[in-house]
């Protein structure tokens, strides 16, 4: 195959161009959601944003500025009649939605997350991070998917984290249930789905300096093996590539992105 033959097959199979993206969790300016919208617009898509604040609209508004198709929606993605309409509005908007990047989750504008031990943790808590974290990803996902298998094609990437998956925190019972949740959906749906054109995959974040990081992360982030924390930008490559038409054969899967930490068994 000549150079000039392979140049045109490598640059479909990373073009995202007239495709419609659609970003839940993204109302921080420092936080992987936004990153994530950001990106997908650089490549090409028409961006829906949501969140559950009003400052959605603020990070729309900036996509906007810098010449992007971006629109902000805002609701409660734990609540089913809420979900349902942002995404109907969303459709009625763009006429369709091709990727779909479930964020929303451990933080939530408004009401923190919080660290409990398990017997100190009552029902309502369990409950409501629950909710926060994989309710989010199942309601939403319901809502699109539809559309997405009438066409015969799709992207959903989840964002979990290595948080409940692969390791874990004291306090962080039901935060891990909820990630690690969000893991075995994203693999038995990718079964379901897989013949009709739609893949769905993970990312899992590992330390990540967003606008939430804590000091405590801070300090645990200067131990991984590139002492340093990710990005959100980087965590946005991730989740743009498994958007791409060159990841169409990756389903099930979950990407670990968190500088080698879970490599190794010091954590200094």
């Amino acid at each position: 195959m000549s150079a000039g033959a392979s140049g045109p097959v490598a640059h479909a199979l990373f073009d995202l161009r007239g495709q419609v993206a659609l970003v839940t969790g993204a109302g921080s300016a420092g936080g992987i959601g936004y990153a994530a919208g950001a990106l997908l617009a650089e490549l090409g898509c028409r961006v829906a944003l949501c969140a559950t604040g009003p400052r959605i609209h603020t990070r729309a508004a900036e996509l906007s500025a810098r010449g992007f198709e971006a629109r902000g929606y805002q609701g409660d993605l734990t609540d089913p009649h809420a979900t349902t309409a942002l995404v109907n509005a969303v459709l009625a908007d763009f006429g369709r939605i091709d990727v779909l990047v479930n964020n929303a989750g451990m933080v939530q504008e408004g009401v923190a997350e919080g660290a409990s031990g398990f017997l100190d943790m009552d029902l309502q808590a369990w409950r409501a991070s629950l909710a926060r974290n994989l309710d989010t990803c199942f309601l939403v996902t319901r809502s699109v998917l539809p559309g997405m298998l009438a066409r015969g094609a799709g992207r959903i990437v989840n964002v979990s984290s290595v948080t409940g998956p692969l390791v874990s925190n004291p306090g962080e019972s039901a935060y891990s249930a909820a990630k690690a949740g969000m893991v075995g959906m994203t693999r038995a749906l990718a079964l379901e789905v897989a013949e009709q054109g739609v893949t769905v995959n993970c990312v899992a974040p590992g330390w990540v300096a967003t606008a939430s990081q804590t000091p405590e992360e801070v300090q645990a982030s200067a131990h991984t093996p590139m002492g340093r924390a990710g990005t959100p930008a980087e965590m946005a490559a991730a989740i743009a590539f498994l958007a791409m038409p060159g990841a169409s054969y990756i389903t099930g899967e979950m990407l670990v992105v968190d500088g080698g930490n879970i490599l190794q068994e010091r954590k200094g």
